[in-house]
């Protein structure tokens, strides 16, 4: 995925000056981001810098879950490959 030029409480600040009455079109002219790019709406509407920190801390989180769910099921599958090319059955010493 891309990484956005815009930091996350840059994206807040711009989609407060549009709640606050200013038209979507004529913010996304002045910032140099497209309609579609203002999308970010969708994920930090609402948010403060607090939540952002939230937010972040949630998905590093879910990023190293998920990397030691992989290692774990990856090693596994090593696990029930070599027990099969031994030929001892799952469970035996």
């Amino acid at each position: 995925m891309k990484k956005s030029r815009y930091r996350e409480p840059q994206i807040i600040n711009i989609l407060k000056e549009v709640e606050a009455g200013r038209l979507v079109k004529e913010v996304c002219r002045e910032y140099s981001i497209s309609d579609a790019t203002y999308n970010w709406k969708a994920k930090y509407d609402g948010m403060d810098a607090s939540d952002i920190k939230q937010l972040k801390d949630l998905e590093e989180e879910n990023r190293r879950l998920n990397r030691c769910f992989l290692t774990s099921a990856w090693t596994t599958e090593f696990s029930r490959i070599l027990l099969k090319k031994s030929g001892k059955p799952n469970g035996s010493p």
